[in-house]
């Protein structure tokens, strides 16, 4: 048993409280490898935003459990370094199972998240309620879903999105005592979010997608005041490294994401914590791809791991100022 307090880690309790409290939303990135990992800590510590390391089941494997553990632990003493008074949470994205959020708990997750979506509502509670059972004990937040997502992103799929039912948050938020909950407003997992019938065309020419369900985001702020929520499937897909990946070979064909403006205007209310993964993977894999076509005799990893590291850094940074308005609020939290 490791406790996330050895690893210099916190939970999400006082960052929900605070962003709730002061109009911004605590980014969650994830990361699957350590020049990610080293984007996100310098990002974030470069624009003091608090913020949230998440790892998905398919991350947690491929990384290796008790590698991950180490490497929070020497992201925790790098930010010693670069911003002291900041802190992080590791949180489990899209846990599954009781026993695979006990196991996260066990070896130094601050934070995990139970998604029993595809279950019944009954089936949802039960699950999520002994999951903050053994989280509580260990004095681990915990995230419950209501509403399902669609689109494809590592190992949580759905050919379509479910609406959260606003009616049914405040029974689900009693009867298993989370800390936060995730619902369904219109966002969606991976690149291709909308299939292009889906959306219409501005005056250039973009695929803009349909607006966000604020109307139900609105109706469960109503229904449970001051509880924070969670927005996934988040990303913009930033067209400029779309375009970016196909000029360079690749073949995103369709790829819309979220505006950023939706964002900001989500972060402002009771939204806490947004997530966001398919913006890092582009931004590494433009920049990877430009590197490989400008550079074919290179074969150094650091060569193009580094650029693509440094771009990621610089991509945190612009999203913790213009989107979540998380930046500079490090040290109303934890200073």
């Amino acid at each position: 048993m490791v406790s996330y307090k050895s690893l210099g880690l916190v939970n999400t309790k006082e960052m929900f409280k605070k962003a709730h409290q002061n109009g911004f939303a605590i980014p969650a990135y994830n990361f699957n490898n350590m020049e990610q990992l080293q984007a996100i800590v310098m990002g974030c510590a470069e624009s003091d935003s608090p913020f949230i390391l998440q790892v998905s089941s398919g991350a947690r494997k491929y990384a290796n459990q008790t590698l991950l553990r180490f490497l929070a632990q020497g992201a925790s003493e790098m930010l010693k370094e670069l911003n002291p008074h900041l802190k992080f949470a590791l949180h489990l994205d899209h846990g599954d199972t009781l026993e695979l959020c006990k196991s996260c708990i066990d070896s130094g997750f601050s934070s995990v998240m139970i998604d029993g979506s595809h279950h019944s509502f009954a089936k949802n509670i039960e699950l999520t309620k002994k999951v903050v059972e053994y989280a509580h004990d260990h004095d681990v937040t915990v995230e419950g879903e209501l509403g399902v997502l669609a689109g494809i992103e590592d190992e949580v799929s759905s050919d379509k999105s479910t609406y959260t039912h606003p009616e049914e948050v405040e029974e689900f938020v009693k009867k298993t005592n989370v800390d936060s909950l995730a619902i369904s407003i219109g966002t969606s997992h991976g690149a291709m979010k909308f299939k292009p019938n889906m959306c219409t065309k501005n005056a250039d020419g973009i695929l803009v997608p349909p607006p966000l369900r604020f109307d139900i985001l609105e109706q469960v702020e109503k229904i449970i005041p001051g509880f924070p929520i969670v927005l996934h499937g988040a990303s913009s897909v930033l067209p400029y490294y779309v375009e970016a990946i196909n000029k360079y070979g690749g073949k995103l064909q369709d790829a819309v994401g979220i505006p950023e403006e939706q964002l900001r205007h989500a972060a402002k209310s009771a939204v806490c914590k947004i997530n966001i993964d398919s913006d890092g993977r582009l931004v590494f894999t433009a920049s990877i791809r430009k590197v490989f076509h400008d550079k074919p005799d290179e074969f150094d990893p650091r060569k193009y791991l580094g650029p693509a590291r440094d771009e990621l850094k610089k991509m945190i940074i612009e999203k913790n100022k213009n989107v979540l308005g998380s930046a500079g609020q490090g040290k109303n939290i934890f200073a």
